[in-house]
């Protein structure tokens, strides 16, 4: 897309909404980056600011969609495993860089595409980078990193991801195997960087989250309304600020291997219904003494469930036990008020057990 036309539109930069504590302020650039919140408590809680971001702009590629965007160049926690640690703001850093890729179809977000990102001056690479899959309360689930530039003036950004290695299922069969490239042409200047919005939150460390940001532009990383997800919902459990709604379809979704019922668990964030993926779960599911099911469920991509958890079981009836365990937390690194959420602060969430409710 154009991206001057773009900005004359209106729409350049994202608007943040229903911020409740925050006082609407500038500040300068050497003042950004306020001390974490002291004592932060386990779980999502309200950031010590919220930043603005601009659109670069949007382009196609075959079935994927990208989206760029930028903000000042910010702390973010990385998570390997089981452990969280914090990605400080570099000497170098001038902004932080954010991409979304999407479903071309059905403005499905993917997450688990891999996304790596090639600066470029003219003919010359400014810098190359894998950047991180990541979990902020405005956006959701994107990619994004730090980045240094060359000063003012013109760059093309090249957006590559490779295909999806998850399950896909239903229409989704067949689809994002192939790697795909866009670039996208990015106008820099530090005095348009200083433009986007900063807000210091007067609730900083109170348990919630910041609202969602309007990006009309961009598609949504929420989850599915429980009420719109396919079959009847059969439990709902909270684990470590992630919500689990568990749903049982009488037959698997075209591409699953197995006979009998369809458990799915679509996992997203507590305040905002976001989705939160990479993480791994196990399901055991009982009636009486009876063991009925144990074992991992497949994180899948499927156009009507959405990104999931999903496994065949042989029936699910009112009255059975059924346990969800994370046994790996969310593999995506975190932005403020995210990172002691999720497993964020032992690496581990607890187990939920419900009894299926038909």
């Amino acid at each position: 897309m154009n991206r001057r036309a773009f900005l004359k539109s209106g729409v350049g930069v994202a608007s943040l909404a229903s911020l409740a504590g925050c006082a609407t302020q500038f500040i300068p650039e050497s003042s950004r980056a306020p001390a974490l919140v002291e004592n932060r408590p386990d779980g999502v809680y309200l950031p010590s600011h919220v930043e603005g971001m601009q659109m670069i702009g949007t382009a196609n590629q075959g079935e994927y969609g990208f989206g760029l965007m930028y903000s000042y160049a910010h702390r973010f926690w990385n998570v390997n495993g089981k452990t969280t640690s914090m990605t400080e703001i570099g000497p170098d850093d001038d902004i932080h860089l954010m991409a979304s890729v999407w479903d071309t179809d059905t403005q499905m977000i993917l997450p688990e595409t891999g996304l790596s990102v090639e600066i470029y001056r003219g003919e010359t690479l400014v810098s190359q980078e894998a950047i991180y899959p990541m979990l902020s309360q405005p956006m959701g689930f994107h990619y994004g990193a730090n980045f240094g530039l060359e000063g003012g003036g013109a760059y093309d950004v090249r957006l590559s991801v490779g295909g999806l290695s998850i399950r896909r299922t239903g229409a989704f069969r067949g689809r994002f195997e192939e790697p795909g490239t866009a670039t996208i042409p990015f106008e820099y200047s530090a005095s348009d960087k200083e433009t986007i919005s900063f807000r210091r939150l007067e609730d900083a460390g109170a348990r919630g989250a910041v609202s969602p940001m309007a990006m009309e532009m961009l598609p949504a990383s929420t989850a599915p309304r429980p009420d719109a997800l396919p079959g009847p919902v059969v439990g709902t459990g909270r684990t470590d600020g992630a919500v689990f709604v568990t749903t049982v379809l009488d037959t698997p979704p075209a591409g699953v291997d197995g006979q009998g019922q369809y458990l799915a668990v679509s996992a997203r964030s507590q305040y905002n219904q976001m989705v939160l993926p990479a993480m791994s779960l196990s399901a055991a599911l009982t009636r009486g003494d009876e063991s009925l099911f144990a074992g991992p469920l497949t994180r899948t991509l499927d156009p009507d469930l959405g990104y999931h958890y999903g496994g065949v079981v042989d029936e699910v009836r009112s009255g059975d036990q059924l346990t969800i365990s994370p046994t790996l937390q969310p593999q995506t690194a975190r932005h403020e008020g995210y990172e002691t959420a999720f497993g964020g602060v032992t690496g581990e969430m607890d187990d939920i057990e419900f009894t299926v409710d038909e």
